[in-house]
């Protein structure tokens, strides 16, 4: 049988030492890793749900309403605020221009 560890009893106490001291700072590192998981998946889950309808607002005083987008939209603006289904629907009535890459008005029903 192959033995490669030492045949004192000293340098295998020494060897033990320093086996536990590597486990223990890989139990740490294990426990923290975990703990940045589960603080990421309580994030995941505590996260507001995207709202529906989202429309984009110009820059300035009074931040007037420039495009109307569905709530995941990827083209969507910073300057934003979530609106109802029929808020929405009274936007694009009232000549809100819709998103080109979302297209709110076909989800919304309204055909013009």
């Amino acid at each position: 049988m192959f033995d490669d560890l030492p045949p004192d009893l000293a340098r295998l106490l020494t060897l033990r030492v320093w086996h536990a001291m590597w486990l223990e700072r890989i139990d740490r590192k294990i426990a923290a890793v975990r703990s940045r998981e589960a603080e990421r998946e309580q994030g995941r889950n505590s996260r507001p749900a995207a709202p529906d309808w989202i429309v984009e607002l110009g820059i300035g005083e009074g931040r007037l309403p420039v495009e109307l987008h569905a709530g995941d939209c990827y083209a969507a603006g910073k300057r934003r605020r979530p609106v109802s289904r029929e808020e929405a629907r009274s936007l694009l009535a009232s000549g809100l221009r819709a998103c080109t890459h979302c297209e709110p008005q076909l989800e919304l029903g309204i055909l013009e």
